[in-house]
C-alpha cells in the first residue's frame, strides 16, 4: 500500500483538474478519504485522486481526471 501523501483542497483540485467543491463532494460521497477537520485543515490523499491530463509545457488542462468509483451500496449526491 502506498504511503500517505496528503495535500490540501487547492492542490487536490489542481491535480484532478476539478473545482474544490467537487473534491469535497467526492469525500462526502465516500469516493475519497478526508483527513483532518476544520476549515483549512482538511487534507486528501493524492494516491486516491485521479490525475488530470495537462499539457507538458504550459500545464494547461487537457482532460480532468475521472471521478473515483462510489463505494458499494452508496448513492451519488
Amino acid at each position: 500500500m502506498p504511503s500517505l501523501a496528503l495535500v490540501d483542497e487547492e492542490a487536490a483540485a489542481y491535480y484532478t483538474g476539478r473545482p474544490g467543491v467537487t473534491i469535497r463532494r467526492w469525500a462526502h460521497e465516500g469516493r475519497i478519504q478526508r483527513y483532518g477537520k476544520g476549515r483549512g485543515r482538511v487534507r486528501y490523499n493524492v494516491h486516491e485522486l485521479p490525475k488530470a491530463e495537462r499539457d507538458e509545457w504550459t500545464r494547461e488542462l487537457i482532460t480532468p481526471g475521472e471521478a473515483p468509483p462510489l463505494p458499494p451500496g452508496a448513492r451519488a449526491a
